[in-house]
């Protein structure tokens, strides 16, 4: 196949007409030598009279234009820099997934901390047949409860508000947890030191606590079954 420049300059048929700022003269007119150049862009392409009118160089042209050609069949298509991207409707931009606030993973944290240390302060206490008590757990439920009041004030987005009501669910079960260890206590004076094994709900104030902290780490919510 003969080469696609000579092609292209040989056969007027496939060049691209442009006018030339002023008329060419009439073809008797001795040849002038003539270039076609583009505000803005670097380079020109020469420009050949005939028959009065004046034509340039498809290849010259997209070499100015930094466009491209491809051939198909008869025809030869130029595509200039940003014409793709107009030939279609434009791909929505990604969209970031809502993620938990700094400040409020921080105060999730702390409550959490606080929570712990009342279900541990409970397992100690039964498991050495320590009194287990209204007042003794009283101090130990504000503390928890103040941290949790805190990290729902920090809540700023959607997913800070979802995981702030797994958190307030996590502190009700420790409540009811801790609520009838008081009981059995007060009934029999007694608390059998085996109470946490086996525990449903017990397990399940694990379960979510241990779901909560991985939240506040990757600080992404994610609906958790045993915080409900």
């Amino acid at each position: 196949m003969h080469d696609r420049r000579i092609h292209s300059l040989a056969i007027l048929a496939v060049l691209l007409a442009l006018p030339v700022a002023g008329q060419a003269q009439a073809q008797t007119a001795p040849p002038q030598s003539t270039t076609l150049t583009i505000a803005g862009q670097p380079g020109e392409a020469p420009v050949v009279q005939v028959n009065g009118k004046s034509y340039v160089d498809v290849e010259s042209l997209a070499r100015i234009t930094h466009g491209s050609l491809r051939f198909q069949g008869s025809q030869i298509v130029l595509t200039l820099p940003g014409a793709a991207s107009t030939s279609g409707p434009s791909a929505p931009l990604p969209q970031k997934t809502p993620q938990l606030s700094q400040a409020f993973s921080s105060a999730e944290i702390e409550a959490l901390t606080q929570i712990r240390e009342w279900r541990a302060a409970l397992v100690n206490a039964i498991e050495n047949n320590y009194p287990v008590t209204d007042s003794w757990v009283a101090r130990l439920r504000r503390s928890a409860e103040a941290k949790v009041q805190l990290a729902i004030a920090a809540v700023t987005t959607e997913p800070d508000r979802q995981t702030a009501q797994l958190l307030q669910t996590e502190l009700t079960n420790m409540q009811q947890s801790s609520d009838q260890f008081v009981a059995m206590h007060t009934k029999a004076n007694y608390i059998p030191p085996d109470s946490f094994e086996h525990n449903t709900l017990d397990d399940k104030i694990l379960a979510c606590s241990r779901a909560l902290a991985a939240m506040a780490a990757t600080k992404q919510y994610a609906d958790e079954i045993s915080c409900h």
